[in-house]
């Protein structure tokens, strides 16, 4: 096989440096959590292809070599080690959303707890729709791994570029790898805020309304050129 394409050495370079700072952050611990990124041209992304962390790798331990080219079916077309156990859904998120570039996934502490309550973030705050509506649900339980789980995250991500996933964590995705981790680091925030909330008292929820009128600002949010 060919060596792969510039792109996608970035690619790898990129991702492990997210890998790492999620780690840093404490937002993944050792091996926990995963991530994954569409693979370049030079690396045939037309034909579902996608790059992800293996499995039980700490991210000290990791480097960009060690990123495992899959297939849309989880054949390995590249790399040393075996994927996380995580990429059925990885899989799943990126065929049913074919415009989404990168996935993450954190065992992040106020998204897991949230999680491990087995309840969606609401409306509480307007920057939940950075997950693209006005919640983010969080699926029912099922093991690591399995297409069951698969199943339920890609309909989570049918209309949402973030899910919880009950008992276990935070799936998070977007256009390109800086999004995904800027949606994945806003809702564990904002989970963290909505815990503290209810520790009070059951917090007040914007109206649909409300978050379709945040929804629509967000469309051209930073991106407006100045007259």
């Amino acid at each position: 096989m060919t060596e792969p394409a510039l792109a996608d050495t970035d690619l790898r370079t990129a991702a492990l440096r997210a890998v790492q700072r999620l780690d840093a952050l404490g937002l993944n611990r050792g091996s926990t959590g995963n991530l994954s990124l569409r693979a370049g041209a030079g690396e045939g992304a037309g034909e579902g292809r996608f790059w992800i962390t293996p499995t039980g790798t700490p991210a000290a331990a990791l480097a960009a070599e060690d990123f495992v080219l899959l297939d849309c079916d989880g054949a390995v077309q590249r790399g040393a080690w075996a994927p996380s156990t995580e990429w059925p859904f990885h899989a799943a998120i990126y065929r049913t959303r074919p415009g989404m570039r990168a996935v993450v996934h954190l065992h992040s502490p106020h998204a897991t707890a949230l999680a491990c309550l087995r309840r969606p973030l609401p409306a509480f705050h307007y920057m939940v729709a950075v997950a693209g509506g006005d919640s983010v649900p969080c699926t029912p339980y099922h093991l690591f791994g399995t297409a069951a789980l698969s199943q339920a995250v890609a309909q989570a991500f049918a209309d949402r570029n973030a899910c919880l996933m009950a008992n276990h964590g935070l799936v998070a995705g977007g256009e390109s790898l800086a999004q995904a981790m800027q949606v994945a680091l806003e809702v564990e925030a904002l989970c963290g805020i909505y815990l503290q909330a209810l520790a009070v008292g059951p917090p007040a929820l914007l109206s649909s309304e409300q978050m379709a009128e945040v929804i629509e600002r967000f469309k051209t949010y930073g991106r407006a050129r100045r007259a």
